[in-house]
């Protein structure tokens, strides 16, 4: 299982009201925008977690629920409705590109007042990347 090590790290809705949260800098409209809107599908495990998190952060739930593998997906989400999502970091990827039909990604979320860590786990269905399951690390 091949690690990537870089950090990439996000501010949140921080600095430009415009730009994604998931932290890669791009506008939404031209980052998460197109996956949440299904003009385009996420190319890797670590761009549908991407996409996942700032879903979260814009309490997308159609779009949660749509990439979720039918197997583990609940009948909906639930928000805090006193959660603010900050930033997200990286921490790592096993597997998960193009040519792999499963993956991992470990990340850090944070919130106002903490953060989360866990390593999700990611299938192909369909061709599509859907989020499986995750664990959340100490």
């Amino acid at each position: 299982m091949s690690r990537r090590g870089s950090r990439q790290r996000s501010r949140g809705l921080a600095a430009d009201a415009g730009a994604c949260p998931c932290g890669l800098g791009a506008a939404y409209e031209r980052c998460c925008g197109r996956l949440h809107s299904g003009a385009q599908g996420a190319a890797t495990a670590e761009a549908l977690m991407r996409s996942r998190y700032c879903a979260f952060v814009r309490r997308d739930e159609a779009y949660l629920l749509r990439t979720w593998h039918p197997r583990t997906r609940p009948a909906r989400v639930e928000f805090d409705p006193g959660m603010r999502w900050t930033g997200l970091e990286i921490l790592g990827t096993g597997e998960g590109s193009a040519f792999h039909s499963a993956g991992t990604v470990t990340f850090r979320a944070s919130y106002a007042g903490g953060s989360l860590q866990e390593r999700s786990r990611f299938e192909r269905v369909d061709g599509a990347w859907v989020y499986v399951d995750g664990e959340f690390l100490e």
